[in-house]
């Protein structure tokens, strides 16, 4: 991988990173209504006129949109990422309470999800009865379309109501986690699996693994030395555009297993129109997803040689 290469990418990053935040920023502000009202109007603080407009200054929501965007951005890269409007709390303390809960979750969901496609691809190529190789290659289409709110619930009704393995209710760190992860793993693994069965079938079908047989390799060597490298690109680069469904899926998990972590921070932001703090959201997410892309273009050439000689080229 050449320095070129990689300084190509990272600038393409930045660019997207970019443009995610003008945009989120934007969109933002064309939501109806105004969210120093929504927030502050309310009969029971009986804030006059003249009080909102001297919030609306102090949050500077009375600045032309292209001078707010402005000091938005210059907030971003020195850090201070604004105030809250429905806490009055800095968003940079708002998002380091809830950030290590979600990355916990979406790491361990990720963790799973690999396990979980890699041993149902190996279930779906390896098995000897053909009826169960089948059946699990008709698993991950069927898995891929649950909705993630959907499946939280039948495994809260199922798993913890029903079947009481698993409480919900004082639940130690170690329990509460269970569930939630498998409710982000399911629907990340289904597509994984299905992209590393092609990517098995395809290899297995090349010259070179028939070479290796005939040389006397046997079945478990192909498929661990041979078949999983020349599979393992198409499923990583897979993985790192599900990153932001991870994402995602983390959210909306910890609204419906009422954890704390960016899915709270960002149902509460929604529901008070809190601009900051959805800002942020957006633009960390975004910074995550991408982060993640890039790595898999900069490792992937190391995996496939000709990847290798098409960056050196």
């Amino acid at each position: 991988m050449t320095a070129r290469f990689a300084l190509r990418r990272t600038g393409q990053a930045a660019l997207v990173v970019i443009a995610t935040f003008v945009l989120a920023f934007l969109l933002l502000q064309a939501l109806p209504g105004d969210a120093i009202v929504a927030r502050y109007a309310s009969p029971e603080l009986g804030l006059t006129a003249a009080q909102l407009q001297e919030l609306r200054v102090v949050y500077g929501a009375d600045q032309p949109i292209w001078v707010q965007l402005w000091h938005s951005a210059a907030g971003f890269l020195t850090g201070d990422l604004g105030t809250s409007l429905q806490s009055g709390a800095s968003v940079e303390t708002l998002l380091a309470a809830a950030l290590p809960s979600t990355l916990l979750l979406a790491s361990l969901g990720f963790v799973a999800a690999v396990l979980l496609a890699v041993a149902v691809a190996v279930a779906a190529t390896a098995a000897r009865a053909g009826w169960l190789r089948r059946a699990f290659r008709s698993l991950p289409p069927l898995l891929v379309s649950i909705p993630v709110f959907w499946l939280g619930i039948v495994l809260l009704q199922v798993v913890s109501f029903r079947l009481g393995l698993v409480p919900v209710i004082n639940a130690n760190p170690v329990q509460a986690l269970v569930l939630p992860v498998l409710t982000i793993a399911v629907p990340i693994a289904a597509p994984l699996a299905q992209v590393l069965i092609r990517s098995i079938d395809d290899t297995v079908a090349e010259p070179f693994i028939a070479v290796a047989r005939a040389r006397g390799a046997g079945e478990a060597w192909v498929l661990s030395r041979e078949v999983a490298r020349n599979a393992l690109l198409p499923t990583l680069t897979i993985a790192g555009v599900l990153f932001g469904e991870l994402i995602a899926g983390a959210v909306v998990t910890e609204t419906v297993f009422a954890r704390t972590g960016l899915g709270r921070l960002t149902q509460e932001a929604v529901a008070s129109r809190d601009i900051p703090v959805l800002q942020a959201i957006v633009v960390i997410s975004a910074i995550g997803f991408v982060a993640i892309n890039l790595a898999v273009d900069l490792v992937s050439p190391s995996i496939d040689p000709r990847l290798r000689r098409a960056v050196h080229a």
